[in-house]
């Protein structure tokens, strides 16, 4: 007896968010160069506020919300939102898209330890064997990273003004914030994966980003006060704008319809497409370096996808 087909809109839904987050963190890199962190986070909450406001509105036979789905709303705003986008931001302009792309590839094994530890799911062989192909990833693209970057174009002329306070421990201080972003994000699976059993996918979009913003604003207005904006060209205003329907539009909602039909600790597989995102951004518009361990690193990326995502027959 062959097992039920799997749902393959879902998966495309989840490789796909996790393809677009892995992009803007590697465009990130250009505008922390130009943007305070508080202050590009407020910006991007709130142009994607505006973007979902007829998002707000409860669905056709949509429950109300409970006192539960309010907290667990703020938390996942809190730390998949919030708390990820400052410790995301922060890292990669201490370090490079490359090296978000190396940390930010051991997501799949802490979304397998919380769902194990919060949902009580169950890892499979197979989603185990997927999730040590990530980890094998993650230090194979260690080893082969490179430190330098290529300066392209004039855009990294200068190291971002986030990482002057660091001083000599910028890089170590950089690596830990990403480290943080994993666990960030590893939180906001498992606890999307509670909300899309009662509120819609659309509205848990809507929602998060209006805590997002709301949490951000003391901050972003802070640096706004002090900042110049006509520093800012209209190129990077349009990348600005991009860069948040991507984060907090199109990517939140892709990932929320595919998690309300796979369960968390396969679903934190696909997360692997995100440092595969993230590195080719590095290397195709960052000018970092790529080399083969790089391609063994992405073949091992995929190998786990395929592990965790291909059909299994059932013995009858």
């Amino acid at each position: 007896m062959t097992a039920p087909r799997p749902p393959l809109l879902a998966y495309a839904c989840l490789a796909a968010s996790m393809m677009l987050v892995g992009s803007y963190v590697g465009a990130s890199r250009l505008l922390v160069a130009a943007l305070p962190v508080f202050l590009l986070a407020w910006l991007r909450f709130g142009i994607a506020a505006v973007a979902m406001l007829p998002w707000l509105r409860r669905a056709p036979g949509e429950p109300a919300l409970s006192a539960h789905d309010r907290k667990l709303l703020f938390w996942e705003s809190f730390l998949g939102n919030f708390l990820f986008s400052i410790c995301m931001l922060s890292g990669v302009a201490l370090t490079s898209a490359l090296s978000a792309g190396v940390v930010m590839a051991g997501i799949p094994a802490a979304v397998a330890l919380l769902s194990r530890w919060w949902l009580a799911e169950r890892i499979d062989r197979r989603t185990g064997l997927g999730i040590a192909c990530a980890a094998l990833g993650i230090l194979v693209l260690a080893l082969a990273r490179s430190p330098a970057v290529r300066e392209s174009a004039g855009v990294m002329d200068s190291p971002p003004a986030t990482a002057t306070w660091a001083g000599p421990h910028a890089a170590l201080i950089g690596h830990a914030l990403l480290l943080g972003a994993v666990f960030c994000e590893a939180a906001y699976v498992v606890i999307g994966k509670r909300l899309t059993g009662t509120v819609s996918p659309r509205r848990i979009s809507a929602l998060i980003n209006l805590w997002g913003l709301a949490l951000v604003t003391p901050l972003g207005l802070w640096q706004a006060l002090q900042f110049d904006f006509s520093r800012v060209d209209l190129p990077l205003w349009a990348l600005l704008v991009a860069y948040s329907l991507a984060a907090s539009v199109a990517t939140v909602w892709l990932w929320m319809k595919g998690l309300a039909q796979v369960p968390a600790p396969q679903a934190g597989v696909f997360t692997v497409m995100l440092p595969i995102a993230a590195a080719a951004v590095g290397v195709l518009v960052l000018g970092e370096a790529f080399g083969a361990g790089h391609l063994v690193a992405l073949a091992l990326a995929l190998l786990g996808l395929l592990l965790a995502t291909w059909p299994a027959r059932q013995r009858p």
